[in-house]
């Protein structure tokens, strides 16, 4: 049975920046989440179109986030020396900062927005333009046989039909592979209270506890666990086949600790629901006394994250002037259901501002040294993770 316990209220695609003459037409749906009981998995009540998030217009361009261009580099040395796999593929390769670091002959792309997809092509991989799902996994193993490391990273999470997906992987991982993916914890939203995890792409928001169990109904189990600082907190998954080899000893800390946290008590969620609401409503004091008292608001970084937080707090430009950000294909645009304009970097003078949101916490530091004549010329920050404050 399903539970829901949160409501964001109505909510664009959150990577679909827009022109003025589309703003009359922005596609919204209801943001409801929901708990299930018997798998413990945490999901949206309803999911958007694959096809409205993910296409030829699609806007997170992975190549031009320093701090993730490095992550996938190290990720793909310790998985390579690991593993030593003869084959590769990757799911949502996006502009390929991951695969970049495997031979073209033997490593295969899925990515099923076009303009990325020709990017992965033109570097010389096999990229299947398509969704992930059964059918894909047995045409790639008629042409390549099975693959040894099927790697994939902020991707499983945005697939709404997980069975279909964990049986796809079975199919095609050969006999000692390994499934490796990353994704946003739900205990580590749960303990900062970061709702902005969700939004349309993330059609679910995983625990250990609940891949373990759909995962094992595929035929495949988890056999070791990492968490990272990536993201704002996420976990690296290892699985491979069910009757392969044993179970380390991370699988169980980490469901353990989820078990202590009360991730399978629904009670958890209403509590979290709570959290949200308290938020919003303190973020949109301290915005509200700031603009009062004649402060000048930027956020930096237009992300999904900041989609969620605008949009569930009815935050427009009347509190934020602008969001200035790196990819220019967001630059010169309206953000998603805010409409706040989209700015590039060099084009503002961050002194003339009194205060910057962070859209991209999770790279906070990373924001707080590249500002840093913006904090010793007064400037300060405001964050709502984990709770709304401001900091220099």
């Amino acid at each position: 049975m399903k539970k829901e316990f949160l409501d964001l209220g109505k909510q664009p695609i959150a990577n679909k920046f827009l022109k003025e003459d589309e703003v009359s037409d922005e596609f919204f749906f209801d943001l409801k989440v929901v708990f299930d009981e018997e798998t413990k998995l945490v999901s949206m009540k309803d999911f958007v179109k694959p096809e409205l998030m993910f296409n030829k217009d699609y806007k997170y361009n992975t190549s031009l986030s320093t701090p993730m261009v490095k992550h996938f580099k190290e990720t793909a040395k310790v998985l390579s020396m690991k593993f030593r796999p003869k084959s590769v593929l990757e799911i949502g390769s996006n502009d390929g900062p991951f695969i970049s670091n495997f031979p073209t002959e033997t490593s295969y792309c899925v990515e099923p927005c076009d303009n990325f997809a020709v990017k992965t092509a033109d570097m010389g991989y096999k990229s299947y333009t398509d969704f992930w799902n059964t059918e894909l996994s047995e045409k790639i193993k008629s042409t390549h046989d099975e693959i040894d490391l099927i790697y994939s990273a902020n991707c499983i999470c945005h697939i709404q039909d997980l069975d279909d997906a964990f049986s796809a992987v079975s199919n095609l991982l050969s006999e000692g592979g390994v499934f490796v993916f990353e994704d946003p914890s739900l205990l580590k939203m749960l303990e900062r209270g970061s709702y902005d995890q969700i939004y349309d792409e993330h059609a679910h928001v995983f625990s250990v506890t609940a891949l373990d169990n759909v995962l094992r109904r595929n035929g495949l189990k988890i056999f070791s666990v990492d968490n990272l600082d990536v993201h704002g907190g996420s976990n690296r998954i290892y699985a491979r086949h069910i009757d392969f080899g044993g179970v380390g000893d991370s699988v169980r800390q980490n469901i353990d600790e989820e078990m202590k946290f009360g991730l399978d008590d629904f009670q958890t969620y209403e509590i979290f629901a709570k959290r949200v609401q308290d938020s919003k409503d303190e973020l949109l004091r301290c915005l509200g006394n700031l603009k009062h008292n004649g402060k000048k608001i930027i956020s930096i970084g237009a992300t999904s994250k900041s989609t969620t937080v605008f949009n569930y707090c009815g935050i427009d430009d009347s509190l934020i002037d602008c969001i200035t950000d790196t990819t220019p294909d967001k630059q010169g645009l309206l953000a998603p259901g805010s409409h706040i304009p989209v700015v590039d970097r060099d084009s503002v003078n961050l002194s003339e501002y009194d205060y910057a949101f962070l859209g991209a916490w999770n790279f906070k530091e990373v924001i707080a040294n590249k500002e840093s004549e913006f904090v010793k010329g007064g400037g300060k920050f405001i964050t709502h993770v984990p709770k709304i404050m401001t900091f220099s």
